[in-house]
Formats: structure tokens, sequence, C-alpha cells
């Protein structure tokens, strides 16, 4: 029975000090880096909300936004994020160079966070947005997408959202579904 105490203590110790156990390496700041190099969330970012500001189907001037909340115990900076339809009865075009990236919610946007690069891919109705400096833990920030038009059709439509750490070598984690709502007629849209 000592034996196999002292073997789990060992264990213990070995974890707590961060040497690499089966790839992964855990370290006292809370980043995870696999045995090729790659990095990624020990606390990943939470999904926080979801809005849109026009909710009537084919409205050409509405804005989608969707908020993030990078937790202080991350210790990693966030430099990427995917947002992709994953469920839906249209497809959604954007305006790529009308994305923006904001410190705050979506009605409370202090500061700007400049993007580097915007990419959208067709067949996997993915857009990926490269922020220019990643964003660090402890900070809530919102990514607002400019569709060319609200959907021709109402209905729920679920945005897949996916956060990548900073560096070359990134793994992203999937925060999970956001869900945007859309009507034939409405009279919950607002402007932000």
């Amino acid at each position: 029975m000592n034996k196999l105490r002292l073997k789990w203590r060992r264990l213990g110790i070995t974890l707590a000090l961060g040497t690499s156990l089966w790839g992964l390496t855990v370290s006292a700041t809370q980043a995870v880096q696999l045995a090729d190099g790659t990095v990624t969330f020990a606390k990943p970012p939470t999904l926080i909300d979801a809005i849109t500001t026009f909710r009537t189907v084919r409205v050409r001037f509405a804005k989608y936004y969707f908020t993030l909340l990078l937790p202080q115990t991350a210790d990693e900076p966030l430099q990427k994020v995917q947002i992709n339809l994953r469920q839906g009865a249209d497809k959604i075009d954007y305006r790529l160079d009308q994305t923006i990236a904001a410190v705050g919610t979506a009605r409370n946007r202090t500061e700007s966070i400049a993007i580097a690069e915007t990419q959208w891919d067709a067949e996997t109705e993915t857009i990926t947005i490269t922020l220019a400096e990643p964003v660090s833990p402890g900070t809530t920030f919102t990514i607002g997408l400019k569709p060319k038009r609200n959907p021709d059709f109402g209905g729920t439509y679920l945005f897949g959202v996916t956060a990548f750490p900073a560096g070359e070598k990134s793994q992203g984690i999937y925060l999970g579904a956001a869900r945007l709502q859309f009507d034939e007629s409405s009279d919950r849209d607002f402007d932000i």
C-alpha cells in the first residue's frame, strides 16, 4: 500500500512541476504545450454573448457581435477566432473589410483591437479573424461581423466559435455555438 501511495505522490509532484507526461506539459502558468510544441489553452476563453443589431430577414444594415472573455487564469494570450455557420436555412455572405474587434461588449466597446487579417472559407462557411496583437488574459472583447444582408429565410442560425492562443503553432478550442434568431418581421431590432 505504501508503494502505491509513493507512486501517486511522485506522479503528483511530476504534474505540479510541469514535467512532460503523455506528451503534455502543464506549467505553473496554466498554458498547455503538447510534445510537438503546439500551444493550447488550459483555461479556455468563454463565449459570453452573440447578438445581431437587426433580426429581420434580408436587412442590409445588420451587424453580428460575438463577445468572449479570456479569463485571467488563461495565462496564454488569444490571437485568432474562427466563426462558422453550423446551422441555418440560408448562407450568409460578409463584408470582410468591415470586420471589427474591440475591448468590451457589443453595447459597451471601449478601445479598438487591430485586425491583421480576415479570411473567408466559402466551403466551410468559416470566417477567421487574426488579431494584429494578441488579447491579454483578463480581457472581455467583441468581434463584429458585417453581413452583406441578413439571410433570406427566418429561423435559428447557429455559429460555432473557436479560439486560438498566440503563436505559430497553436491548437484551437471550440467554445460552443452562438445563436442568432432571424424573423420575417421583428420589433426587436436595435442599433449599436
